[in-house]
């Protein structure tokens, strides 16, 4: 039944809402779907028929417990979607394993100025400049503790902190401080199962300071000191050759960091554009663009430190084949959001399935068993890799 709905759905999907959506700005569209989707959330019945419809469960294939946590599944929600929290209930229903949400900020930010978003239909992918817009991290936590007991119940939530995209947090020792009020407020509030640091937003003030070795150190040194009982994961940027990626890899293997998020947006000019962009359209890039440029960071990232951190990988997942890559790259778990939009809610459960399916025909049992098969299979792979 759920193979029948499933694809119904991307069918509907396919040939009427998205037609009628892509027709419409992003930034609405956006809009609405936090707005409605925070509404059909709040009814039991709704969610029942959601996880019926389109959530898949095999937990004895898809199932994995990472740092004490469980997750029902590898396939999460990537930051940059639900800024404010406002919609874990449905997602969780739509069937993901988990959720990043945010960024959060120590203090409210609006963000940049419209528009925050750009399609690229024929690249697959999105022109991003939001520009880290969140409630900030007081309104986010009272919203956070305000849902039933059970809404992270088998769906562990990853949130990802930045710096207060603004003149007043530009200086090393305010952008410190802005991370660290929001760690703290956190801690104190006990919510988040993970805690990302997302250093490398490409589209807020001051740029991205902790992309520097010296930096880095510095904030993670602050962030050691408060001691969270979470574990911490990095997002990583995109832009940064191998030989500078692997400077910021090697100062987080030296503090209490448990994973890095592989990773943040690109740059145009590190792909192939199959649209036109206009000069005057601003932010960097997300979808199947990015897929190689995150999956040869992931690859060498795990051939670099082995099980040294788990990895969270983002970049270009539209079906179970680009997700299963990624694990036999080296990523313990995925994320996406692009791909949603392209191909539908159901694509969520679908790729679960399929997973499944892929790992059968590998002759394995759990996802767990895939993450990096790839580089263990000897020079042929690193060489094909290393680029």
């Amino acid at each position: 039944m759920h193979h029948v709905l499933s694809h119904a759905t991307k069918q509907l999907y396919q040939h009427a809402a998205k037609p009628l959506l892509f027709k419409l700005h992003p930034d609405g569209v956006h809009r609405r779907l936090i707005r409605t989707g925070s509404v059909i959330q709040r009814s039991k019945l709704t969610n029942h028929i959601l996880r019926g419809a389109w959530a898949y469960q095999n937990p004895k294939a898809l199932s994995q417990t990472i740092h004490g946590i469980t997750f029902s599944n590898p396939i999460g929600l990537s930051a940059g979607f639900d800024k404010n929290f406002q919609l874990p209930p449905l997602l969780k229903s739509v069937g993901f394993g988990f959720m990043e949400g945010g960024s959060l900020t120590l203090h409210e930010c609006a963000g940049n100025p419209g528009p925050w978003f750009h399609r690229l239909p024929k690249t697959k992918g999105l022109v991003v400049n939001a520009g880290l817009a969140n409630q900030g991290v007081d309104r986010i936590i009272s919203r956070l503790a305000a849902y039933l007991v059970n809404t992270f119940t088998d769906f562990p939530l990853n949130i990802s902190v930045a710096k207060t995209n603004s003149p007043d947090a530009c200086s090393e020792t305010a952008a410190i401080a802005d991370y660290i009020g929001s760690l703290k407020a956190l801690k104190r509030a006990k919510l988040g199962d993970i805690y990302t640091l997302n250093i490398s937003c490409p589209n807020t003030y001051g740029g991205q300071p902790f992309t520097t070795p010296e930096l880095l150190e510095k904030l993670l040194t602050a962030v050691d000191a408060i001691r969270l009982s979470a574990p911490v994961f990095i997002k990583m940027p995109a832009h940064l050759p191998w030989k500078e990626f692997k400077k910021l890899a090697d100062v987080a293997a030296k503090h209490s960091i448990a994973g890095l998020t592989i990773s943040n947006l690109v740059y145009r000019e590190q792909i192939e554009l199959k649209d036109p962009l206009p000069g005057s359209v601003k932010g960097k890039i997300s979808g199947a663009a990015s897929a190689a440029i995150a999956n040869n960071l992931i690859f060498r990232t795990r051939q670099a430190y082995g099980d040294h951190f788990i990895i969270i990988g983002v970049g270009g997942v539209f079906n179970a084949a680009d997700a299963y890559e990624k694990i036999k790259y080296g990523a313990n778990l995925v994320e996406l959001i692009t791909g949603m939009i392209f191909e539908g809610p159901q694509m969520v459960g679908q790729i679960n399935e399929e997973l499944v399916a892929l790992l059968k025909k590998d002759g394995l049992t759990n996802i767990g068993e895939a993450v990096g098969v790839a580089v263990s299979i000897g020079p042929g792979a690193a060489a094909k890799n290393q680029t």
